[in-house]
């Protein structure tokens, strides 16, 4: 799907690469990472790791990812729902892109952020 990369991290206690897609949002030159759902397996994981791999086609990225504090995150949680919500707005059902700044940050903590930077 446009736009959409598989995520691939090493998982906490295998060590194996695990993959799963992701839809990853740029928000004034920053990317990030953005989990529809609480504590998924890549969350966990990408705590973990610290770094990943994204895959667009046969091109891969090697990121750092760093975890936002929930203050942070509702303006990146209003961009992702304006370009994702379509495809993602059933894991966010209690709001969507128009939803007041508190009301974001009240949903937060079920929505883990990474900002990703490429590695050297």
């Amino acid at each position: 799907m446009f736009g959409t990369r598989v995520l691939s991290v090493r998982g906490r206690r295998t060590g194996q690469l695990r993959t799963t897609p992701v839809n990853p949002l740029t928000l004034n030159g920053q990317r990030y990472l953005v989990a529809p759902r609480p504590q998924t397996q890549w969350v966990r994981n990408l705590r973990v790791a610290g770094e990943a791999g994204l895959r667009v086609g046969s091109r891969l990225e090697h990121v750092r990812a760093v975890e936002l504090a929930d203050d942070e995150k509702p303006v990146v949680l209003r961009e992702y729902l304006r370009r994702w919500k379509w495809e993602v707005g059933a894991f966010f059902a209690e709001v969507d892109a128009s939803a007041s700044q508190q009301r974001l940050r009240d949903v937060a903590a079920n929505h883990p952020v990474f900002r990703v930077e490429t590695l050297s």
